[in-house]
């Protein structure tokens, strides 16, 4: 099984927070350029703007296990399903997993499609 600070890394979903430079950004000026490059390129940052204002204005997350109010996706349905509706910590202890919508999730990027089988891992060695 996952060592917990490994745990706390991986989303409810599988996604793999470690590398996330959503996450990293606050506390890695490395990180932080490339986020406050890209949210420029989307429109979402003024062109002189930067992590103050990532910062300021909570653009970034803290994870799944992290304060709500700064998460990347704090309305993310896998979330709301596994966590406050079902009361799990992951998508692979649901009875149901993996569901049909999960699995259409899991097709629309290779991330997700990574996430679904590390969640189908984890599954794995909880099972054994």
């Amino acid at each position: 099984m996952l060592n917990s600070k490994k745990k706390e890394m991986i989303a409810v979903c599988g996604l793999d927070c470690g590398p996330c430079e959503i996450r990293r950004a606050p506390n890695e000026p490395d990180a932080a350029q490339r986020l406050v490059a890209w949210f420029k390129k989307e429109g979402w940052l003024k062109e002189d703007e930067g992590i103050n204002e990532v910062i300021e204005r909570r653009m970034y997350c803290m994870g799944c296990r992290g304060d709500r109010s700064v998460h990347w996706s704090a309305d993310c349905w896998i979330l709301k399903c596994c966590v406050d509706d079902k009361g799990h910590e992951f998508c692979y202890e649901c009875g149901m997993f993996p569901c049909e919508r999960l699995s259409e999730w899991a097709k629309q990027s290779d991330d997700y499609n990574q996430a679904l089988q590390r969640l189908k891992n984890m599954k794995e060695k909880h099972d054994s």
